[in-house]
């Protein structure tokens, strides 16, 4: 076999699985046809190809992959991040017309130029430190057409940058200002237009909601899975993030791709979850702007074989985030994570979290040529600099979208 491209003279993380840490293959290469790796192995190996790279010793992993995101909406809330420092609760804040109801008026009032380009901007650092593949939820229009328009300036900006986006309408996130005191007539909204418009449109590849007592109780949510069931789309859902009202278990049963936050998850949520194969989705990064003291049950998780990822959360209130690494960092200091378990969380189980194990997360044979090259003696220390970015270079689907460094 010859490869269009041979990276040669590198040590690989991988996440592959198997005896070794991290996947790794010292003194490794990689064959790289089109925009999938052809082969991954001893450099010794290693077939004939028309370009080779020597990536001097460096460390290679999977591209990484952010996969809780609500990076798409109008303006921000840093009048909000004061008031919290003032003493006030995010639920407080949501209860008095700020939160997620603050950015819903300022998403229906951005054109869908805006929106891409507002997005684009926090995109950047993610992508330029590794990131090849970002989920971008909907759920700051709370109508038909802001939300149309938020999943269409998601699948524009899969077009426009060097990433793979996964949609996801998250119609059900908050109760707009117009239903007040009717919830579930703005339930009967997202299930009967919303979800079947976005779904027609192909705008949507999950369905996802809010299961709190600040937003949708477990019936709601069950008729928000119910409607994607009939469509045939995978759900997600935001459980267990303020109270525990076993959305989790209520996740499981649909079979849903995964459950995020999760701090007040019980252990029947948990075995549910780890039966369903239900992924845990954690979210340092709000964890620590929003100041929480409980934390998820690691051990859990980790007990009952529940796979974990890490993302951002990146939205304008409770996690400003625009560092995956950072949140690497996060999830070992606050949650106790290993290092390989961070990375973990950011390729091969993040992956999973998206519907992607097949095709992403890994560096294998038949994968998506997503990669990262790194400029580090070790894989731990992706999570173990606070600030800084170690990538050398950036391959999305077989071409570099962020340059190889000499």
């Amino acid at each position: 076999m010859t490869f269009d491209l041979l990276l040669e003279n590198c040590r690989t993380a991988t996440m592959a699985g198997g005896d070794t840490p991290y996947g790794a293959v010292e003194d490794a290469a990689i064959g790289i046809t089109g925009d999938r790796i052809a082969w991954v192995g001893p450099r010794k190996d290693a077939g004939a190809a028309t370009e080779r790279i020597d990536l001097r010793n460096r460390w290679v992993t999977p591209g990484l992959i952010d996969c809780h995101t609500h990076i798409v909406y109008g303006g921000d809330r840093a009048n909000e991040f004061e008031l919290r420092l003032k003493g006030a609760t995010y639920e407080e804040i949501a209860r008095a017309g700020g939160g997620i109801v603050s950015t819903v008026k300022a998403t229906r009032a951005a054109s869908e130029s805006e929106l891409v380009e507002s997005a684009a901007k926090r995109l950047k650092p993610l992508l330029d430190e590794g990131v090849t593949t970002v989920e971008i939820k909907s759920g700051y229009g709370l109508d038909l057409e802001t939300e149309r328009r938020q999943l269409r300036a998601a699948r524009a900006l899969g077009r426009r940058l060097p990433v793979t986006v996964r949609a996801t309408c998250l119609a059900a996130h908050a109760i707009p200002p117009e239903f007040k005191d009717r919830s579930d007539g703005y339930i009967d909204l997202v299930c009967d237009e919303i979800i079947p418009a976005v779904a027609k449109d192909g705008l949507v590849d999950a369905v996802d909601a809010f299961c709190e007592k600040i937003a949708f109780s477990p019936a709601q949510t069950r008729r928000v899975f119910d409607t994607a069931k009939r469509l045939g789309i995978p759900v997600k859902l935001h459980a267990e993030q303020l109270s525990d009202l076993n959305g989790a278990v209520l996740a499981a049963e649909y079979g849903a791709l995964s459950a995020e936050h999760l701090e007040w998850v019980n252990p029947e949520g948990i075995a549910a979850m780890a039966k369903a194969g239900t992924v845990a989705v954690l979210l340092p990064g709000a964890f620590y702007a929003l100041r929480e003291t409980r934390l998820p049950p690691i051990d859990g998780f980790r007990k009952t074989g529940v796979a974990m990822a890490i993302a951002t959360d990146s939205n304008p209130g409770s996690s400003p985030a625009l560092s995956l690494l950072l949140m690497l960092s996060m999830a070992c200091t606050f949650f106790r994570f290993t290092p390989e378990e961070a990375l973990r969380g950011v390729t091969v189980n993040a992956a999973r979290a998206l519907g992607l194990a097949a095709s992403h997360g890994s560096l294998e044979a038949g994968k998506m040529a997503d990669l990262v090259v790194w400029d580090i003696a070790r894989p731990a220390e992706l999570a173990y600099w606070i600030g800084g970015n170690p990538a050398a270079g950036v391959m999305q689907a077989g071409r570099w979208s962020r340059a190889l460094c000499a």
